[in-house]
């Protein structure tokens, strides 16, 4: 398994968070039930406006995946809680590149991104995203003290499961 480390995105890394962020719209489109966004007459995606919120906002932090040194991906770390119940951090977003998967490499950055940071905890996952939640319940259960409460939600905060867990 290659060597894998959090690069905490500094401002001047963000135009690297947005350029990955193109490729995380285009695999996450496979688990939306109809059409989210077009793609721009330049052949982009449009910008996510929440983007920017992760160099602003108290509590928010944004970092880059590296494996081996080399750009892998990136995990973005809020305080949002999709459940509406008082959370410590919540898995934002997360994106590993798709020549990095099934190496460890997502399983690494993600233990490191929450074995780091002690409190409550809250990944959701999008209904149709069945991979991505099987992948998530394995680290909240490695990371968490105790169990991994898992919620079905479906109402205007959040549409699939919600993982709460408590870090020590």
């Amino acid at each position: 398994m290659p060597k894998v480390e959090l690069q905490s995105a500094t401002p001047d890394l963000r135009a690297t968070v947005e350029n990955l962020f193109q490729l995380y719209v285009h695999d996450f489109a496979d688990f939306w039930a109809e059409r989210q966004v077009e793609l721009q007459e330049d052949g982009r995606f449009p910008s996510y406006p929440p983007l920017a919120a992760y160099w602003s906002e108290a509590g928010a932090e944004p970092f880059l995946i590296r494996a081996d040194g080399r750009l892998a991906g990136f995990a973005l770390i809020d305080r949002h809680s999709h459940s509406g119940a008082p959370t410590d951090f919540n898995m934002g977003e997360f994106f590993v590149a798709r020549h990095y998967r099934r190496e460890g490499v997502g399983r690494a950055a993600a233990l490191q991104a929450i074995q780091d940071r002690p409190g409550q905890w809250e990944i959701a996952v999008a209904r149709r995203n069945v991979g991505a939640l099987a992948f998530w319940r394995g680290v909240a259960e490695t990371a968490a003290i105790g169990g991994v409460e898992m919620r079905d939600q479906d109402d205007d905060r959040w549409n699939g499961a919600i993982l709460r867990f408590v870090v020590a």
